[in-house]
């Protein structure tokens, strides 16, 4: 059975910092890797065919940490989406079949946010106006200055879906991607057929696996969110 598990990176530094990050490469922070363990604890049990993750390294952690606690990924190799054809250019040996292949590219990264980009969200609320910031943030085709909109970065993300994600789901493999909440909704809006007013509102918490699995003629089954149990103080 078809499975797709979409993961969001867990907090980065600049999450924390309440900073537009965009394509800003920066890292998880100490919540963030925490989160990443706990996705890779409920996942712990999966078997994975194939994963894909973005450019940016706290979608890259990220998966990492999943793949730590996996019982059944003993190792991997990463394809580039640059110059995929020198990464995956070598003769391969019977170790290589039980390698996990993961898929790096940028048609998966955050949605760019331009002149935002390392800005104090609340710096820029001050600045614009609650109503215009919200506007950049929550909109579907209107995008910040000299940024993407969510429909621009559904534009480059759901060609790259379609083209090298769904292949290995019509084959019935199990695909994890880690990505950014931004180009997982463009995802989440095509599998779940929602409207461009739908997608805006859909929180993608980081760290929280979305579990959907498909029919062999790739209908949507079921859904289901992984939240990790609660902590309770002593």
């Amino acid at each position: 059975m078809p499975r797709l598990i979409l993961v969001r990176h867990g907090q980065s530094i600049w999450n924390l910092q309440n900073r537009f990050t965009g394509w800003v490469d920066v890292s998880l922070s100490r919540q963030g890797i925490t989160e990443a363990e706990q996705a890779g604890e409920l996942l712990k049990d999966e078997q994975f065919d194939v994963a894909f993750t973005s450019a940016l390294q706290r979608a890259q952690d990220t998966l990492y940490e999943i793949l730590k606690k996996n019982l059944n990924c003993h190792q991997y190799v990463r394809v580039h989406e640059q110059s995929q054809e020198w990464y995956e250019h070598f003769t391969a040996t019977e170790g290589d079949l039980s390698e996990l292949k993961i898929y790096m590219s940028e048609k998966l990264n955050e949605r760019y946010y331009g002149d935002l980009q390392g800005l104090d969200k609340a710096l820029v609320v001050q600045k614009y106006g609650h109503d215009q910031v919200h506007q950049w943030r929550r909109s579907y085709s209107i995008p910040p200055p000299k940024g993407e909109s969510l429909e621009m970065t559904a534009n480059r993300a759901l060609p790259y879906y379609r083209q090298n994600i769904l292949p290995h789901l019509a084959a019935g493999e199990t695909v994890l991607i880690t990505a950014h909440g931004n180009s997982l909704r463009a995802l989440v809006m095509e599998i779940e057929s929602l409207s461009s007013e739908e997608i805006v509102q859909k929180e993608i918490p980081t760290g929280v696996p979305l579990i959907y699995e498909f029919t062999n003629e790739l209908q949507l089954r079921d859904y289901s969110m992984i939240k990790p149990p609660e902590r309770h103080k002593d």
